[in-house]
């Protein structure tokens, strides 16, 4: 296993990884359905395809893809849809406050880089205490590049003055480990989010695994 020692921040995906807005994604959609006359759809089929945003939703709900006919129009509904209720559902996982609290503790600072666009990351981490303590937010849209591109990642270290080296990256997505990868970065995989369709966590090569966000402090603990 892959020594934590020197890591100064820990940068964590958002959506699946530190939030589950689930409920809320999934009502964006559900809401779809039903002003058309379609019976509403449990959250369960919605949850593993959260971290897929709206195409992940428009999946679940119309069983379209953004290769068919109409699906910007949808994926336009969708998005202010989910703005209007993004915050009523959403909340931190279990183990989240207790994680950054802790982290904060330890002098190590702690920020966020998601492929969720400014539009919905801005208000939503602003309207949640969580993330006051939050020294970088990075979006999907700030930089050129979304991951898997390191581009977000970099930026995140800039923004709190740190090599990339001495950040830990936490996701619970392919596209996280091979974005926090590329930039050099330390990387754990979080199998307690939104892993939906997407293969061997083990595939991914991330340099540890965490079932629990108290997990993660295990590991930084060792060293």
């Amino acid at each position: 296993m892959k020594s934590f020692a020197g890591i100064e921040a820990v940068l964590f995906d958002l959506d699946g990884t530190l939030i589950d807005s689930a409920p809320d994604l999934g009502a964006a959609a559900d809401q779809m359905r039903t002003v058309r006359g379609l019976p509403p759809l449990p959250l369960e089929l919605y949850r593993p395809m959260a971290g897929a945003g709206a195409r992940g939703m428009i999946g679940v709900a119309f069983g379209l893809t953004p290769e068919d006919p109409g699906y910007n129009d949808l994926r336009e509904e969708f998005m202010a849809n989910y703005e209007r209720c993004m915050t009523a559902r959403t909340c931190a996982f279990d183990g989240i406050p207790e994680l950054v609290a802790a982290l904060l503790q330890r002098d190590l600072a702690w920020g966020v880089v998601t492929n969720k666009i400014e539009r919905f990351t801005l208000p939503l981490t602003s309207a949640m205490p969580l993330f006051a303590s939050a020294r970088a937010i990075v979006a999907g849209d700030t930089t050129r590049h979304p991951k898997p591109h390191p581009a977000p990642l970099f930026e995140a270290a800039r923004r709190l003055d740190l090599d990339p080296r001495r950040c830990l990256y936490v996701g619970d997505d392919e596209r996280d480990i091979v974005a926090g990868l590329a930039a050099g970065m330390a990387t754990v995989a979080a199998t307690y989010g939104y892993l939906g369709q997407k293969g061997d966590v083990a595939s991914w090569g991330a340099h540890a695994t965490i079932n629990s966000p108290a997990e993660l402090l295990q590991l930084l603990e060792q060293d």
